[in-house]
C-alpha cells in the first residue's frame, strides 16, 4: 500500500431511479476527484436505491450491463476508483446486492453481498465469494452492511492481504449520532483486529419506500481509531488521507498486531451451529 486520499460518500439515493442516481454519482465522484480522491466508495444500492419490494422488477437484466459500463466510464474519465451499489439483475439467478468496483483500467470486480440480512434474504440470493481488489496501488475488500457483524470475514480477508475494508451501509431507523455509536460498537473491532483500515459510508434521507437513512461516515486507523467522521442528514463527501506508516506502525509491533499469532489449528473444534 501507498498514501492515498479516500473518499467515503452519504448519499440520498432515490428508489428505482438508476438515471438520476447515476447522474448524482457522477458529480460526487467529480468532486472527490478534483480534491485527489484516488477511491471513492458510494453506499450499498446507490445505484438503484434500497427496494425491499419486487427488487427484480427495477430494471431488465441486460441493463446491468449498461450500468457497470457507466460506472466504468466515470472512473476512466475521472482516472480513481468507484465503489458504487447495485441489485444485480443477472441472466442466471439472483437479484443480488452487489457492489461495483471499477478503476480508470476498467472494472474490477463485482461483490455480491453474501451475509444478507433476514428481511433481505426473503428477496435476495447471497453471493458466494470473499475475494479482494487490488487498485490504487493498495489491497482491499469490501464488505456490505449487515456483513460487519461477522467477524470472521474481515479476519478472513486480513489474511488474504486486506489493508483496506471498505464498507457500504443502507442502513435506516435510529439517528444520525444513534447510528454512528451502533457502528463504534463493532467497527473499530474489525480495525483493531485485523491492523487495517475501514471506511464506511451509508445512505442518506427518507425514501419511496418509507425507510429513513441517518447520514454517517466514519474512517477507522488499524489501531481502531476514529480517523475521521461524519454524522448528519445529508448528502456528504467525507475526506481521509490513509498512510502507509499507520499501518507500520501496528503491524510491526510485536504486541499490537495479532494475526501472526493466531493457532487455527484450534478453531476447527467449534461448536454447532446454533438454531
Amino acid at each position: 500500500m501507498e498514501n492515498l486520499k479516500i473518499a467515503a460518500v452519504c448519499m440520498h439515493c432515490t428508489s428505482g431511479d438508476v438515471d438520476k442516481n447515476l447522474d448524482k454519482i457522477h458529480t460526487i465522484a467529480s468532486e472527490a476527484s478534483a480534491k485527489g480522491a484516488s477511491i471513492v466508495c458510494f453506499p450499498e444500492l446507490s445505484v438503484t436505491g434500497y427496494i425491499q419490494e419486487s427488487p427484480g422488477g427495477v430494471y431488465k437484466a441486460e441493463d446491468a450491463e449498461r450500468i457497470v459500463d457507466q460506472l466504468v466510464r466515470m472512473a476512466r474519465e475521472m482516472r480513481l476508483v468507484i465503489i458504487a451499489g447495485l441489485i444485480e439483475i443477472a441472466k442466471e439467478g439472483g437479484p443480488y446486492i452487489t457492489q461495483a468496483i471499477t478503476g480508470p483500467d476498467g472494472l474490477i470486480g463485482l461483490y455480491r453481498k453474501t451475509h444478507l440480512a433476514p428481511t433481505e434474504a426473503k428477496i435476495y440470493c447471497p453471493g458466494q465469494k470473499i475475494e479482494l481488489y487490488k487498485a490504487a496501488n493498495t489491497t482491499f475488500g469490501v464488505q456490505l452492511c449487515y456483513e460487519a457483524h461477522f467477524p470472521e470475514i474481515s479476519t478472513t480477508m486480513a489474511l488474504m492481504g486486506a489493508d483496506i475494508i471498505f464498507v457500504p451501509h443502507a442502513s435506516p431507523r435510529g439517528d444520525p449520532e444513534g447510528k454512528l455509536q451502533s457502528w463504534l460498537r463493532h467497527l473499530p473491532a474489525r480495525a483493531f483486529d485485523n491492523g487495517l483500515f475501514v471506511v464506511a459510508c451509508n445512505q442518506a434521507g427518507k425514501t419511496g419506500e418509507g425507510l429513513s437513512f441517518p447520514g454517517v461516515a466514519v474512517v477507522l486507523g488499524p489501531d481502531g481509531r476514529v480517523l475521521a467522521k461524519y454524522v448528519g442528514r445529508d448528502d456528504y463527501i467525507l475526506f481521509s488521507e490513509l498512510e502507509v506508516e499507520m499501518l507500520l506502525d501496528v503491524r510491526k509491533h510485536r504486541m499490537r498486531y495479532f494475526l501472526p499469532e493466531r493457532r487455527p489449528e484450534l478453531y476447527k473444534k467449534r461448536r454447532q451451529p446454533l438454531t
